[in-house]
């Protein structure tokens, strides 16, 4: 294993970061802060318990899950396009590092930010509503798993988009819907019987479900089945990552 390479690129990836804090942590927090006072302050306070939760806690974890899901496919995609786009990918490729730590350099850096934004939320949502992690463990273990899934599914939008549009498309058009239709603001028992079989189609809810699970011990959906559906599309991505380097499909041509 090339540790040397992959912290070079890791490295690469993170100074970008750190260079751009407004854009990569101040700006999602704000927006997420903004959800806690109309949701969670305001609306929260009139709404129903659920689950014998508040509102504005009961939407804690979906909220966290909704930035960690955006970021983590922003900050991969970008990430690996920009390479492709000026043409440094081909020094990458060159260079005596494997394919497998590459994934590990570009991927490990999107999770890494990801995990840092989401604590960061975590820690600003407890300024404006109370809430307690009943399973901190598998809390932050749902946290990583989500953001490491995601992470290769952004790095796999960043291979496959030709232009910055398509970086844009799937997470505004695909993955923000099936957040907010997967349990972020509400939970899936509360819809009739056939929109409860329906939504289960949509992977989003498995996640938030299992986190929230993490934080109040309720959840729409069993632990074993989120984590399990967690971990297949964790290894679709992977299986996907890997037929990419196999064939160079938008790497080498």
């Amino acid at each position: 294993m090339n540790t040397h390479g992959i912290r070079a690129l890791y490295l690469f990836e993170m100074s970008r970061f750190w260079r751009t804090l407004f854009q990569s942590i101040a700006s999602p927090v704000i927006s997420t802060s903004l959800y806690f006072i109309v949701f969670g302050s305001a609306i929260g306070s009139r709404m129903a318990r659920i689950d014998g939760i508040s509102y504005g806690a009961f939407i804690v974890p979906g909220l966290t899950m909704l930035a960690i899901l955006t970021q983590s496919i922003s900050n991969a995609s970008f990430g690996i396009y920009m390479p492709r786009f000026s043409g440094t990918i081909y020094e990458v490729l060159s260079a005596p590092i494997s394919a497998l730590e590459i994934v590990i350099g570009y991927v490990g850096a999107a999770a890494s930010k990801s995990i840092i934004l989401g604590l960061i939320i975590l820690a600003t949502a407890r300024i404006f509503v109370p809430y307690e992690i009943a399973h901190p463990v598998w809390m932050v273990g749902f946290l990583v798993l989500t953001a490491v899934t995601f992470s290769l599914f952004g790095f796999i939008i960043g291979l496959w988009a030709d232009g910055f549009e398509k970086l844009q498309l799937i997470p505004m058009l695909v993955i923000t819907p099936l957040t907010f239709l997967g349990g972020s603001f509400y939970s899936i028992n509360m819809l009739p019987p056939l929109w409860q079989k329906i939504t289960l189609f949509n992977p989003v809810v498995y996640l938030i479900s299992g986190f929230r699970w993490s934080f109040y011990g309720a959840a729409d959906v069993s632990l074993g089945v989120s984590l399990g559906m967690t971990l297949v599309f964790l290894i679709l991505c992977l299986t996907i990552v890997g037929w990419i380097f196999k064939t160079g499909y938008r790497l080498k041509a």
